[in-house]
């Protein structure tokens, strides 16, 4: 097996060498006067939204919220794509409101803006009804989770916050994307 991948290896570098060779003295000769440059698409590194994309109307105190990720996701020295990942997980969570406790709503003792659980050592009542706090703390999450970077947003979210419904993450992505492109540099 090493003989035959050895080989394969050899014959490409050959090949490499010889279109060198070739192309060599084709391109010494070129004018660069003539040389054109040429358009180069360039890919979003941040994967397309999955699946049915939902949206809804920020208020005032979403809009805060939005700009309060946001701003925790810049002090934590991450990229937007972390804004975007923890934007939709608040809107899938809360859709960006700054939850207390909903009493025979609530869903055990979530709160706040990612609906974290003191039970779940994600601090006390009063740290995760903080959205700079709260923000931080589910990045924290996401910072351990290989690969986030580059993984559909529901995977990422859905990784850090346990959910029961791992998939929904998903729909808040565009939105999320847009609130991002909308306040990241504001």
């Amino acid at each position: 097996m090493n003989t035959i991948f050895r080989k394969s290896m050899l014959s490409v570098a050959g090949l490499a060498f010889a279109g060198g060779v070739f192309a060599g003295p084709i391109a010494a000769h070129a004018n660069p006067v003539d040389a054109k440059p040429v358009a180069v698409a360039v890919q979003s590194a941040a994967p397309k939204p999955q699946g049915d994309q939902s949206r809804i109307t920020l208020n005032d105190e979403q809009t805060a919220n939005v700009k309060a990720i946001i701003a925790a996701t810049k002090k934590a020295g991450l990229p937007e794509r972390a804004a975007v990942i923890s934007i939709a997980t608040s809107l899938q969570e809360s859709k960006l409101e700054n939850l207390g406790h909903l009493g025979d709503m609530n869903d055990h003792d979530s709160l706040g803006l990612f609906q974290q659980r003191p039970s779940s050592g994600w601090g006390t009542p009063e740290q995760i009804t903080d959205p700079a706090y709260s923000t931080t703390a589910f990045l924290k999450g996401l910072k351990q989770v290989d690969g986030w970077q580059d993984m559909p947003l529901t995977d990422a979210a859905q990784t850090v916050q346990v959910s029961a419904y791992p998939d929904a993450y998903a729909q808040w992505e565009q939105q999320a994307t847009d609130l991002v492109g909308q306040y990241w540099n504001s």
